[in-house]
């Protein structure tokens, strides 16, 4: 799982960016901020389903609930703007591939035109 992680550095460079903690609140404590954002990672690089999101990261729920939150706020976005801002667009490599598809699948039939 360490390759969907975050690294430090990457750590450093967005957990200013994600919202503060509010204090003093009743209810259970918030669970770790880098813990979640690790989840939703690895969810968006597996492409895998919430449900299927490993244990290390804690319930899928929490995870969930966190990434949509943080999705109409608008810090997620902020948070992939910085963790994009140092990429390494010399080494940037493309890849086409052509699935040829069958007649019907344009859903007009065979004669479709």
């Amino acid at each position: 799982m360490k390759r969907y992680e975050l690294t430090k550095k990457q750590w450093e460079s967005v957990k200013a960016i994600l919202p503060a903690e509010r204090t003093g609140q009743r209810g259970r404590p918030r669970k770790d901020d880098r813990k979640m954002l690790n989840g939703m990672l690895w969810i968006a690089r597996s492409g895998a389903q919430w449900r299927e999101l490993p244990e290390a990261y804690g319930p899928w729920q929490s995870v969930y609930a966190r990434f949509a939150k943080w999705r109409d706020d608008g810090t997620l976005e902020a948070v992939f703007r910085a963790l994009s801002a140092d990429t390494d667009m010399e080494n940037l490599s493309l890849d086409s591939i052509c699935i040829k598809v069958h007649e019907s699948a344009n859903g007009e039939g065979k004669n479709g035109g």
